[in-house]
């Protein structure tokens, strides 16, 4: 059973032991606007919790997905490549970024439950 967890920069994360698909929330895809381009990590490129791990441009600024935790990058999504756009249509589902194994899965107490993200963008 997966769980989903929250950054307070607005990253996503479903984690099932210890592998987490990552992307970014409806509300940070909303505050981006349209988006037309991401860069994604290398597959087995490790980073530390913070760490810039994907690059996304929009129309209206340029951001960043940063790691939640640390771990290693086992996947990452090729079809934004060429359809960017699918973060705004579906950012907590096609839309998803990397994939990661978790160096520490208890560092996931850390983040934010629903709730709790629920109400930091109230």
């Amino acid at each position: 059973m997966s769980t989903m967890k929250f950054t307070e920069d607005h990253e996503w994360l479903r984690v099932d032991g210890d592998v987490a698909t990552v992307g970014i929330t409806d509300y940070a895809q909303n505050a981006l606007g349209d988006i037309v381009f991401v860069q994604l990590p290398d597959v087995g490129a490790s980073f530390g919790a913070g760490d810039e791990a994907a690059v996304i441009e929009s129309v209206k600024a340029a951001g960043e997905l940063k790691m939640p935790l640390a771990g290693t990058i086992l996947e990452v999504n090729g079809k934004l490549a060429e359809a960017p756009a699918t973060v705004n249509e579906d950012p907590l589902g096609e839309g998803w970024f990397i994939r990661i194994r978790l160096d520490d899965v208890s560092a996931l107490d850390g983040l934010l439950d629903q709730a709790a993200y629920d109400k930091l963008t109230a």
